[in-house]
């Protein structure tokens, strides 16, 4: 934890959770939509970018010490995920919470395509499993809100 890649990686200490270090890591993507709220979209865009290039370095400093492929107290791949669902479907409670519980289901089962992208070596595979279930969130609520309006 006194390496701040480390630091980053793990979800500022939460992927050390006994229980469910990826469902707490993805709750600190709510810190990071902090300074996002009162963005404009092409300004998300930008810091958005500058966070997933810090994930970035941060899981691949952080497993090349470890020396593991993905380890579990990672959580930045979560969290970097999650905020990507935050910035982009419309938020209220609902979505909130339907995005967080799909979200975390394709996470943890990692279906068909999702568990490809697991496959990719280092520390682009770590994070492209959850980016993918990400979008594949990001799809399934903006059809549901197609047939039963959410948001």
């Amino acid at each position: 934890m006194s390496n701040i890649w480390h630091f980053i990686a793990l979800g500022f200490g939460t992927g050390l959770s006994k229980k469910g270090p990826g469902t707490i890591g993805t709750l600190v993507a709510f810190l990071y939509l902090i300074p996002f709220l009162k963005l404009s979209n092409t300004l998300q865009i930008f810091l958005y970018i500058f966070c997933f290039i810090f994930s970035y370095i941060s899981t691949n400093e952080t497993i090349k010490n470890l020396k593991i492929k993905d380890p579990s107290c990672v959580v930045i791949d979560e969290i970097i995920a999650y905020l990507l669902i935050l910035i982009i479907v419309p938020l209220n409670f609902l979505t909130i919470i339907l995005s967080f519980v799909i979200f975390r289901l394709l996470d943890i089962y990692k279906p068909m395509p999702i568990n490809f992208f697991e496959k990719i070596p280092g520390a682009a595979g770590v994070i492209a499993d959850d980016v993918v279930a990400a979008i594949f969130t990001i799809l399934i609520i903006w059809s549901i809100n197609f047939y039963v309006p959410i948001y």
